[in-house]
């Protein structure tokens, strides 16, 4: 029951923002009672914890398989990317921006450990890229994935680049543009231009 009510939650947040939906709409969508999710969650605050950490443990998973699987670092972001935005596709609320303003403390750890699991991941896949030649050889990679952590958490900022005027997919496509355009060799620059024809046409 743990488990399904956290997936629920999950929808309905996504959906509808962190704020707006209650105990009682979760419950009632799930046909049980208040009771039932208190047995399991002490508070909202605990399920909101909850939730959060489970969509952060289920994107990890996918990042983890597409980067055992890709043919080269240019399209294992640009697959990341398209992952990522399948599993946030119902995300109509900026649920981000209302943990950061309901739950700071809730989004201060998951803003931690999301930078923990990136930095990681990016300074393995640039250093793959410089081996293989797609990425120059002079780039410092610790810091150019501190940047590209910096870069993409800063996209979601609802001040900068407000919903009404941009789309997550277009702030997302673009900044990758943005990124790899500044670190790749000749050789990157070919395959990153043949992947986004390819995926455009």
């Amino acid at each position: 029951m743990r488990e399904k009510i956290i997936y629920k939650a999950a929808e309905l947040f996504l959906t509808l923002g962190f704020k707006s939906v209650t105990m009682d709409d979760i419950a009632q969508e799930m046909g049980i009672s208040k009771k039932t999710i208190y047995v399991h969650f002490a508070n909202k605050t605990k399920l909101v914890e909850a939730v959060t950490f489970h969509l952060f443990d289920t994107i990890c998973d996918g990042i983890d398989t597409i980067c055992g699987s890709s043919n080269n670092p240019i399209e294992e972001l640009y697959a990341i990317k398209m992952f990522v935005m399948h599993h946030l596709n119902n995300e109509k609320a900026s649920p981000h921006y209302q943990l950061k303003k309901y739950y700071p403390q809730i989004h201060k750890a998951l803003k931690f450990k999301q930078f923990e699991k990136m930095h990681d991941s990016v300074q393995e896949s640039l250093q793959h890229g410089v081996d293989t030649g797609v990425f120059r050889d002079t780039i410092d990679v610790d810091f150019i994935s501190r940047m590209y952590f910096t870069g993409m958490t800063g996209i979601k900022d609802n001040m900068f680049f407000p919903t009404e005027t941009y789309t997550m997919d277009y702030l997302m496509e673009s900044y990758l543009e943005y990124h790899l355009r500044a670190i790749v060799t000749e050789k990157g620059f070919k395959i990153m231009n043949n992947f986004i024809t390819s995926n455009q046409s």
